[in-house]
């Protein structure tokens, strides 16, 4: 088990494919039981970020059809996947909403809008994924796994909880969940260097993985530590999760190399799960009663665990929280610039 666990977070993308393939074909007797079809969210604001494909798309169906209000928290170009949703789902409740995850300025207008317009979310499924062959700089010159994976989240979360977006409670029915999907590549042996943090790193294919493990590291880690923030006292204000869905035959390989395209897509739609077949542990921890009273649960597949124990460590937790407090300050400055240079662009020009 351990060795395996050091190839999905430390071997090459390869030997995390046949990881994945081995861990869903091991036998299991899950944890917790998948949510009943007929289990009701009516009245529910739900938003999914990156749910134009995979997981997201298939989660965001079954929310709607569950009878959730679903936002759509997609990057430019998705704009069809709003009409896609509705129809399988059945419902028209359900919205585009544009916002670019790698661009921090993007995402501050995007939660602008949603302070605007008096938004209340009940529940935030945070599932937008990538895994790029090589390193790629975000906006603001970040590593895009970071980017998208960890520091997209960090900034729309305390956004979201300042403006009255997330509104923390006690009440039953009533507590909002976040939840993250991440990975078990997060079990990497890789340590993080908080010294360091946000700084860019070069890489090519064979290290691409190294990365994507850190990231998904940081994301384990930002979530049990927002659920010791959020939950101070003995009850549940946020219910905040984490979850990792298996192996999906999906497009996070939508970036590998042309030459293995060919090789890659029919082993992942063969071997791994569909979308529709993942979404078991998303909609456990976004639907099932029992995961809105609690909080800090993790789910491999329909199995609870344990995160690595760096990721539960609270000093690291706390380390981490103080590292990005700079980073998400340096987004707030660079996004108030952004809009002083906008201003400045639409002011009228003196007779």
């Amino acid at each position: 088990m351990e060795r395996e666990a050091r190839l999905v977070g430390d071997g090459t993308p390869f030997g995390a494919l046949v990881a994945a393939i081995r861990d869903l074909r091991r036998p299991k007797h899950d944890e917790v039981d998948p949510v009943p079809g007929d289990v009701r969210i009516g009245g529910k604001t739900c938003l999914v970020t990156g749910a134009n494909s995979g997981l997201g798309k298939a989660a965001a169906v079954e929310l709607a059809r569950r009878g959730g209000s679903v936002l759509l928290a997609c990057r430019p170009g998705h704009g069809g996947c709003r009409d896609d949703v509705a129809r399988l789902s059945g419902s028209s409740a359900v919205e585009m909403m544009e916002v670019d995850l790698a661009d921090l300025v993007s995402v501050h207008r995007f939660c602008d809008l949603l302070k605007a317009r008096g938004v209340r979310l009940d529940v935030a499924l945070m599932n937008a994924g990538l895994m790029p062959p090589r390193a790629r700089k975000s906006a603001q010159g970040y590593e895009m796994m970071f980017a998208v994976h960890f520091l997209s989240s960090r900034v729309m979360i305390d956004r979201w909880v300042q403006d009255g977006v997330i509104r923390p409670s006690g009440r039953a029915g009533e507590t909002p969940r976040i939840v993250f999907v991440t990975s078990e590549a997060h079990r990497s042996s890789h340590v993080v260097d908080f010294a360091r943090l946000g700084e860019f790193t070069d890489y090519r294919t064979k290290e691409s993985l190294k990365y994507y493990g850190i990231s998904k590291q940081l994301l384990c880690m930002y979530a049990t530590e927002l659920s010791r923030r959020l939950n101070p006292g003995d009850s549940v204000e946020v219910a905040v999760h984490a979850m990792c869905p298996g192996g999906i035959a999906s497009n996070i390989a939508r970036d590998a190399p042309a030459l293995l395209k060919p090789i890659v897509d029919p082993l992942m739609r063969h071997f791994l799960q569909s979308p529709e077949e993942a979404m078991g542990p998303a909609i456990y921890l976004c639907c099932a009663e029992e995961a809105g009273g609690a909080t800090g649960i993790y789910l491999h597949l329909m199995q609870r665990k344990s995160v690595l124990p760096a990721a539960a460590d609270p000093e690291n937790g706390a380390r981490l929280w103080e590292a990005s407090e700079d980073l998400v300050a340096k987004s707030r400055e660079r996004r108030e610039r952004s809009d002083d240079r906008v201003g400045t662009r639409e002011k009228p020009r003196e007779a």
